[in-house]
């Protein structure tokens, strides 16, 4: 997986170097354009507006063979833009299966990477990840058309490494990455920090979450339910107290037998 940063012009110019670059090498591989079919899967058009100014006379990705299409069928890229929502998870995952492989995924802007601010609404799945491995991740809100030649740079790449079966490892990197609290159980972290952010906001909630996961970690119940009755009296606000209790609730409703099975269930 791959992302972009794309600020400065010199870095533009490295972008469409690289991309350059990239489709002299493709080209040796498939002797024709590179075909690009965009997918909204429930977003505000603002990156569909970047996305056809990245491709407008300005920016002219068309000069080096990289076309929209109007089928996915004739596709090579798959831009995926928006959160994935209900209505339009079925048509996402038909364009995904009418593309020819091998082919490259795209999440393009903050909500196709993760949802953005809808990634925990009722009628929304996350980002274009939930459904399908993404190759590409090219964030912002939108992202700038500078943005979108880099990241379909890198999606050349990935793609003349596809079609030649190429795989790079690095040496020394672990398979997985370590989990913050590997002591508590990944259903129980997941709802406690949902919980946290639910209700009191992104910022807010997640440091109260890690403050209350670091209680957790020890393991012990009744140091836990010290540690947060501590807490809890030394606040001056009630509401916070009401949030840490909310959440040790959660915790010790996880921790009675069966809590477990019941936490994993509702997250």
């Amino acid at each position: 997986m791959s992302q972009t940063d794309v600020r400065t012009p010199e870095d533009l110019r490295a972008a469409e170097e690289r991309l350059a670059a990239a489709r002299e090498r493709l080209k040796k591989v498939i002797r024709r354009s590179v075909y690009v079919y965009r997918i909204d899967c429930g977003g505000c058009n603002g990156c569909e507006i970047e996305i056809y100014a990245a491709f407008s006379p300005l920016f002219d990705p068309e000069r080096l063979g990289i076309k929209i299409v109007a089928t996915p069928r004739h596709a090579d890229i798959l831009v995926y833009t928006g959160p994935m929502t209900r209505p339009m998870r079925l048509p996402a995952l038909r364009a995904y299966r009418a593309a020819p492989d091998p082919k490259i995924v795209v999440a393009y802007g903050a909500c196709g990477c993760s949802g953005g601010i809808f990634h925990d609404s009722y009628g929304v799945w996350g980002g274009t990840q939930s459904l399908f491995p993404v190759d590409v991740f090219i964030p912002g809100c939108p992202p700038t058309p500078a943005a979108t030649v880099y990241g379909m740079a890198l999606a050349l790449d990935l793609l003349h490494q596809k079609i030649r079966g190429e795989t790079h490892t690095e040496e020394g990197t672990p398979a997985q990455v370590a989990p913050r609290y590997p002591e508590v159980s990944p259903a129980l972290a997941v709802r406690i920090d949902r919980e946290a952010r639910r209700l009191c906001g992104y910022r807010e909630g997640r440091r109260i979450a890690r403050q209350y996961l670091e209680f957790v970690r020890e393991g012990d119940p009744l140091a836990v339910d010290r540690k947060v009755k501590e807490l809890v009296k030394a606040a001056r606000d009630p509401r916070l107290a009401e949030v840490y209790l909310t959440l040790h609730q959660i915790y010790m409703n996880a921790g009675a037998p069966g809590g477990a099975e019941a936490a994993e269930g509702r997250s």
